[in-house]
């Protein structure tokens, strides 16, 4: 009896992590809502942009607060009334159409390894393409951050430790607006630790916005622009 409790229970745990794995992102919800009869639903974003990458210990960008934090920079192309940000460790088996990316990923891809998001949006001060090469000396704002959010599905470890984030644009606020410009995802954990694993970033606007890009580095966002 003993024996078959531990292989029920064993049986049950490697379940949930292959359907934490394998389970399907929903759509990117923004934050205004429609009552469809009873319910109630987030309308889904009109442009998503996705990024796939993989986290690797000791190749953070910087150290703050005691945290290793790892950076995507942003070039957003027009004003945008709201961003929503959303991110998943590990990517499994999950499909993502038209995903940019990021060096590293597909020799990684089917790690198992993941990590505790913790994402931030953040804003610079740059607004043209031109001063973009300049970024290193640019002063960057966090607009808005997100530690564990239930409305992604749960970690293999059965906790829902992936992050969502919407923020509304402050308009007349020259720091808070969501201007033309660059901007940056940060990632790291809550806890203070190694990042470690694949991972899905997307971006989404409630208004069509061509143009975005996505890059680890500068650099790569540079020559995207070309």
């Amino acid at each position: 009896m003993k024996l078959l409790k531990i292989s029920l229970t064993v049986a049950i745990i490697l379940l949930t992590v292959g359907n934490s794995t394998a389970q399907k992102l929903k759509s990117f919800g923004s934050s205004i809502e429609k009552k469809m009869g009873p319910v109630t639903k987030k309308v889904p974003y009109t442009d998503v942009v996705s990024y796939l990458g993989y986290a690797a210990i000791d190749t953070e960008d910087e150290v703050r607060d005691g945290k290793k934090f790892y950076y995507i920079y942003v070039w957003i192309p027009a004003v945008a009334p709201e961003l929503g940000l959303r991110m998943v460790s590990p990517v499994g088996k999950m499909k993502v159409k038209n995903a940019i990316k990021g060096s590293g990923y597909d020799d990684n891809a089917s790690s198992e390894d993941y990590f505790d998001t913790y994402i931030t949006l953040e804003r610079s001060d740059i607004i043209t393409k031109d001063k973009i090469s300049n970024a290193k000396n640019a002063k960057w704002n966090t607009l808005a951050s997100n530690d564990d959010s239930s409305e992604l599905h749960k970690q293999p470890s059965g906790n829902s430790y992936n992050s969502v984030l919407r923020y509304k644009s402050k308009v007349g606020d020259p720091v808070g607006a969501l201007t033309t410009g660059l901007y940056r995802i940060g990632f790291t954990t809550y806890k203070t630790g190694e990042v470690k694993g694949t991972f899905l970033a997307q971006i989404g606007s409630p208004i069509k916005l061509p143009g975005v890009i996505m890059a680890k580095t500068v650099d790569e966002l540079l020559k995207q622009m070309k």
